[in-house]
C-alpha cells in the first residue's frame, strides 16, 4: 500500500484545501494533485489563490500565497468509492485536531462527499456552509479531478473564485 500523502499545512492560512483522501499517484510521488487529468492548480491560478500555475512537483508554494492542502482520510486509493464509512469516522475527529490547532479562516472541501461523511447531511450545497469546524468558516467546492466530467473548467473556475473573493476580505 501506498504510504499516506503529507499535509501541507501551517498555523492561520486563509484556506485550507481538502480533498477525501490522495490518489495512488499523488501518495507515489509525494505530490498533490500530481494527475495530468486533475485540474486543481489551474483552477487554483485561474481564480487568483496563485500568481501562476504552481507544477504538482512545486506544491508546497501554495503556503506562500496563504494556502494550505489536506485530506480527510489519508489512506491513498485509486477512486473514493474505495473507503469505508467506518475510515471517515475514524478520521473525522483527527481531522478536527487538525483544524483546532493550524486555525484556518476557511476549510475548503473539495467534492460534497466529504463534509457530508464529516458532518452527517446526506444533502449539502456548493460553497458557505451554515456550520464551522472548530472557527474555520467552511466552504464546500467541486471537485477539480479529471473523473469529474459535471463541472467544466470555468464552472470550476466561477466556484473557487468566489471563495478566493470571500477569503481575501
Amino acid at each position: 500500500m501506498a504510504d499516506a500523502l503529507a499535509d501541507l499545512i501551517a498555523p492561520d492560512l486563509d484556506v485550507l484545501f481538502c480533498g477525501i483522501n490522495p490518489g495512488l499517484l499523488a501518495a507515489a510521488t509525494g505530490h498533490h494533485f500530481a494527475g495530468r487529468n486533475n485540474r486543481f492548480w489551474r483552477v487554483l491560478h485561474l481564480a487568483g489563490f496563485t500568481p501562476t500555475e504552481i507544477s504538482p512537483l512545486d506544491d508546497r508554494e501554495i503556503l506562500r500565497y496563504g494556502c494550505g492542502l489536506t485530506a480527510v482520510v489519508p489512506r491513498p486509493t485509486a477512486r473514493a468509492d474505495q473507503l469505508s464509512r467506518a475510515e471517515f469516522a475514524v478520521a473525522g475527529a483527527a481531522f478536527q485536531q487538525k483544524v483546532a490547532q493550524h486555525a484556518p479562516r476557511f476549510v475548503a472541501f473539495l467534492g460534497k462527499a466529504a463534509y457530508s461523511a464529516l458532518s452527517g447531511q446526506r444533502e449539502v450545497a456548493w460553497g458557505l456552509q451554515s456550520a464551522r469546524i472548530e472557527h474555520a468558516r467552511v466552504w464546500v467546492l467541486p471537485n477539480t479531478s479529471g473523473r469529474n466530467r459535471a463541472f467544466g473548467l470555468d464552472d470550476l473556475i466561477d466556484a473557487y473564485r468566489e471563495l478566493h473573493s470571500a477569503a481575501i476580505t
